[in-house]
């Protein structure tokens, strides 16, 4: 009994190695080794990579700055919003006359401060109704042929840049429609 048990013949290797392929370059024609880069070509494509590094590390940068900006900026405007009835309390106390004192003082220091934070007041009577920015809690007949435009303020609206926090609410003033009959 022989101990190859794997195959017979003159092909047939030791079990634990596969048969041997075909070489693919047919016989007499060697493949000739590839010859070393010089240096210039070495020089060439170092440069490459470290300037396709150099490019990757500066858009890595530049997103970085941009995700931190909204971060903050998201931050922002939630610290804001919480504030507003704050706001909404000083204008009451402003509008009764209550607001004086010290309390007059820390007032225009808060104001001072949300808008260097970015916050913006926004609502005026006179100024064209605009449905994204304005909301009718209320609407007065004008005359015919009148665009409508707000009439009154009930509540200012505020924004942060882009950001609308609360809409204004306005009476509104529309063209008068006749009753049809």
């Amino acid at each position: 009994m022989s101990e190859h048990t794997g195959g017979s013949g003159p092909d047939a290797g030791p079990p634990d190695q596969p048969p041997t392929a075909a070489p693919a370059v047919p016989p007499g024609e060697a493949m000739a080794p590839e010859p070393p880069p010089g240096p210039e070509q070495q020089l060439a494509e170092r440069t490459a990579d470290l300037q396709r590094l150099q490019a990757e590390y500066e858009n890595y940068r530049k997103r970085v700055h941009r995700d931190r900006l909204a971060v903050r900026e998201i931050a922002v405007v939630n610290v804001l919003t919480r504030l507003l009835p704050a706001l909404d309390a000083l204008d009451a106390a402003r509008a009764l006359g209550e607001l004086t004192g010290g309390l007059r003082a820390v007032a225009g220091l808060l104001e001072s401060e949300l808008g260097e934070l970015g916050l913006q007041s926004f609502g005026e009577p006179g100024e064209p109704f605009d449905p994204s920015v304005h909301e009718a809690v209320g609407s007065v007949d004008a005359g015919a042929d009148v665009e409508p435009f707000c009439v009154e303020v009930v509540r200012p609206g505020y924004r942060v840049g882009d950001h609308l926090l609360r809409p204004a609410e306005v009476v509104v003033a529309r063209a008068e429609r006749p009753f049809p009959g």
